[in-house]
């Protein structure tokens, strides 16, 4: 539900920014605030929910301990994702949709790519993945020897995604919280 809301904010912001007129203006102004409002009253509906239920709560302290990912991609990763921490590390990364699949036919074998999913899901864990290649330093090395190795930057941070999502699936299995590792 979050995710309409959003994209709505985006849509009525660039609609903002491009209006000429200042009645538009106004009007877009106040359809802003009014989406605002509503997004804030459902974060925290959501945080109450979440807060309400100890096994949720739980979770989401688990997933709050690990850098890069913030309160939204939590919320997300509680909701879009029960599986998390039942399912083995082939089968979440396949959930998200950053599992490599096969592209062969006979003897011919194609590039492995990722495909299918939970798009919305996906979407905000790239960003996740995107801040934890910065400020987790495990996966900011992961991600900087895949680059040396040749790897496109996007290929790099997807990778990084799954690294994410398997850890997080690890963590909630263990019902722990995450620690940086020491070298």
């Amino acid at each position: 539900m979050r995710g309409g809301y959003s994209r709505a904010l985006v849509a009525t912001k660039n609609q903002h920014g491009a209006a000429c007129d200042e009645l538009a203006r106004r009007l877009l102004a106040e359809h802003i605030a009014l989406i605002e409002a509503h997004l804030g009253e459902i974060e925290a509906e959501l945080a109450r929910l979440i807060e309400a239920d100890p096994a949720l709560a739980r979770r989401r302290d688990i997933l709050a301990s690990i850098p890069g990912l913030g309160p939204v991609c939590v919320t997300a990763l509680i909701a879009e994702l029960p599986e998390l921490g039942t399912a083995s590390e082939k089968q979440i990364a396949a959930l998200v949709g950053v599992a490599p699949f096969n592209r062969d036919s006979g003897r011919w074998r194609g590039k492995r790519k990722v495909k299918g999913g939970r798009a919305q899901l996906r979407h905000v864990l790239y960003m996740a993945a995107v801040t934890a290649a910065r400020f987790n330093p495990a996966l900011a090395a992961f991600r900087e020897s895949l680059r040396a190795a040749g790897k496109p930057p996007k290929a790099a941070f997807i990778a990084v995604l799954r690294k994410l999502v398997i850890l997080a699936n690890a963590l909630i299995r263990d019902d722990r919280l995450w620690t940086p590792q020491k070298p």
